[in-house]
């Protein structure tokens, strides 16, 4: 009884280490995000702009880079925070406006996975190789969530009207007999 009773504090004493552990790798991380902000939205806007997306092309350089820097922002508060509501709330958000104003989803895809390639580049580059398994799990999983809400919404969308960019009969052909 004596041996179980002590198993379990130091179970419990894992499991606090494990969160202070945790806290120090979201603390440096979110330091790390604010203090390469401008490095990494400037490498996440050349790259959609080298990308030549037609309708982020049209809305010009300024436009699109708001628009990374409120995914971004976005990214960092809810890696901050601890949540991911915020992010598929946004992102269903963006499907919706983007859907009806014509955008292909690979635009907008591309504009997320720009984004999360800079972020990547910085993490990668500045946290300590300790951190990095749980840095990279905690920035995969924000934006991996808001690609995955913005892919449902976007599928939901198309479903109630015919979009030639999800329609993938030809894939199919020939393979009927």
């Amino acid at each position: 009884m004596m041996e179980d009773v002590m198993m379990e504090d130091v179970m419990m004493e894992d499991v606090m280490m494990e969160d202070v552990v945790m806290e120090d790798v979201v603390m440096t991380l979110v330091d790390e995000l604010h203090s390469a902000r401008s490095e990494i939205l400037l490498d996440a806007s050349d790259a959609l702009g080298r990308a030549h997306l037609a309708h982020y092309e049209a809305a010009g350089p300024d436009e699109s880079r708001r628009r990374l820097e409120d995914l971004y922002g976005l990214v960092v508060a809810c890696i901050t925070d601890r949540t991911l509501a915020p992010m598929c709330q946004y992102s269903e958000d963006v499907a919706t406006d983007r859907f009806a104003s014509g955008f292909d989803i690979s635009e907008v895809q591309t504009a997320f996975n720009v984004l999360e390639e800079a972020v990547w580049r910085v993490v990668i580059a500045r946290l300590p190789t300790d951190d990095l398994a749980q840095a990279t799990a905690l920035v995969g999983t924000v934006l991996g969530a808001g690609k995955d809400t913005l892919a449902r919404t976007w599928v939901s969308l198309a479903a109630k009207r015919h979009v030639s960019s999800l329609d993938v009969t030809a894939l199919f052909e020939g393979t009927r007999n």
